[in-house]
C-alpha cells in the first residue's frame, strides 16, 4: 500500500495551492480519505476528510471557506484546493486513509494508512 502526496510549495499569502494524494494497494472507493497538516512541537491536525460511499465531506474550522477536498475514484486520487493561504497554515501536509465512514475523521489513530507528507509554505 502506498499513498504518494504531491504539490506542497512556497505560496505568498492570499495564494492557492492543490495537494494531490495517489492511492495503489488499496480499494479506494472503501476508504474514507483525509488530510491532516503538523507543525513542529505540535500535534497532529485533521483538516477535511471526504467519506466513503456517499463522498460528504468536513472540514477544520480554520480551513472552512477556504479549503475544498474532493476525490476521483477513476484515478485512486484525493485533491485538496487550498485558497486564500494564510501564514498560519505553513506546515507539513499529510493523506490519510481510514477504512470506515469517517466519523472520527479528525483522530489520527484511526488512520490505516498515511503518505510521506509534503511542505507547504505561505509566506512573502
Amino acid at each position: 500500500v502506498q499513498l504518494q502526496a504531491s504539490g506542497g510549495g512556497l505560496v505568498q499569502p492570499g495564494g492557492s495551492l492543490r495537494l494531490s494524494c495517489t492511492a495503489s494497494g488499496i480499494t479506494f472507493r472503501y476508504y474514507s480519505m483525509s488530510w491532516f497538516r503538523q507543525v513542529p512541537g505540535k500535534e497532529r491536525e485533521g483538516i477535511s476528510c471526504i467519506t466513503s460511499g456517499d463522498g460528504n465531506t468536513k472540514y477544520a474550522d480554520s480551513v472552512k471557506g477556504r479549503f475544498t477536498i474532493s476525490r476521483d475514484s477513476a484515478k485512486n486520487t484525493v485533491y485538496l484546493q487550498m485558497n486564500n493561504l494564510k501564514p498560519e497554515d505553513t506546515a507539513v501536509y499529510y493523506c490519510a486513509a481510514d477504512y470506515s465512514d469517517g466519523a472520527a475523521w479528525d483522530r489520527p489513530l484511526i488512520y490505516d494508512y498515511w503518505g510521506q507528507g509534503t511542505q507547504v509554505t505561505v509566506s512573502s
